[in-house]
């Protein structure tokens, strides 16, 4: 049933002439003439019956106005909630790698406890691969992701993709190690006769190697694999090859952290979301907060877990 038929049987239920429900809606008599028999048609029942030179409800359509009361406050109730200027209202489904949620999502959703306590963040740690899945199936309203300068996310146009910040890496080595310091093929050349540590849930971070790898004329042997960069940092400690880490890793006694640059290497943190969505108030909300934290906040935040 269209509403707006629904709003024409209320108020003649109110007013009890169709000229009158004509003048108050705008329309003509026998537009509400016309949308009253559709409405019967629907309902499988008359609504209405003669009542001398007027009409009157019959006890379906009385009924069926009681109802209309509550559906169109319903809908007008919708309409208020999902304006874009409308407060933030709702669940929000975010799904991001940690410490997207740790460092900025987590911090957010504490202070909008108290300025926004009608919006609700459920949370779901994901590399990026998995969170972009999840956008494009629907089953997640927000995706924080990331890449590399040298392993970029092929863009899909389905999707909107809002730039957060960036981070330098560097090539993660045994402390011990003598190694010097030039362009990134120059560094990683040094290693080519070592193994290597990459992720093992993505190929990004390998494909940022090879390619490097390939600058420097050699193919890298990938032995290792781990998502988590603290077993990176444990894996090269015990000398089981060298890897990508953040610039601003905490310092680890066992993990010396040569610089790379000419070409650098940097990850690019995402907010993600599907076009149009936007309009969505408490959407549109975590994502303008993001932003924000992520201007105002630490330059370089680190990912403890490698991207997909």
């Amino acid at each position: 049933m269209e509403t707006r038929r629904l709003r024409m049987l209320v108020e003649l239920s109110r007013l009890g002439s169709m000229r009158a429900v004509a003048d108050v809606l705008g329309v003509t008599t026998s537009t509400v003439s016309q949308q009253i028999a559709v409405l019967a048609d629907d309902v499988g029942a008359a609504v209405i019956e003669p009542d001398g030179r007027r009409v009157r409800l019959t006890p379906v359509g009385r009924r069926l106005a009681e109802h209309a009361v509550g559906i169109l406050a319903a809908v007008e109730a919708a309409r208020h909630d999902l304006a874009p200027d409308a407060e933030p209202n709702g669940i929000l489904r975010v799904a991001g790698f940690a410490t997207a949620i740790r460092t900025h999502v987590l911090p957010l959703v504490s202070a909008m406890a108290v300025s926004h306590p009608r919006v609700r963040v459920l949370i779901r740690e994901h590399e990026p691969a998995e969170a972009l899945r999840l956008l494009v199936e629907d089953a997640t309203d927000l995706a924080l992701t990331y890449d590399y300068n040298l392993a970029p996310t092929t863009e899909d146009p389905a999707l909107r993709a809002t730039a957060l910040w960036t981070a330098r890496w560097a090539l993660g080595v045994p402390a011990h190690t003598a190694a010097r310091e030039g362009t990134a093929p120059e560094v990683v050349a040094q290693f080519a006769g070592h193994d290597w540590i990459v992720n093992s849930r993505n190929v990004a971070d390998e494909t940022v190697i090879r390619t490097l790898a390939s600058m420097a004329g050699f193919t890298p042997r990938t032995t290792h694999q781990a998502d988590s960069l603290d077993l990176v940092e444990d894996m090269i400690t015990a000398g089981l090859g060298v890897g990508l880490l953040p610039v601003d890793s905490l310092a680890v006694p066992g993990v010396r952290l040569v610089p790379l640059a000419s070409p650098a290497v940097e990850l690019r943190a995402y907010a993600v979301t599907r076009h149009g969505r936007l309009d969505w108030p408490p959407l549109a909300l975590v994502t303008e907060l993001l932003v924000r934290r992520a201007n105002g906040g630490p330059v370089s935040p680190v990912p403890d877990h490698r991207p997909p």
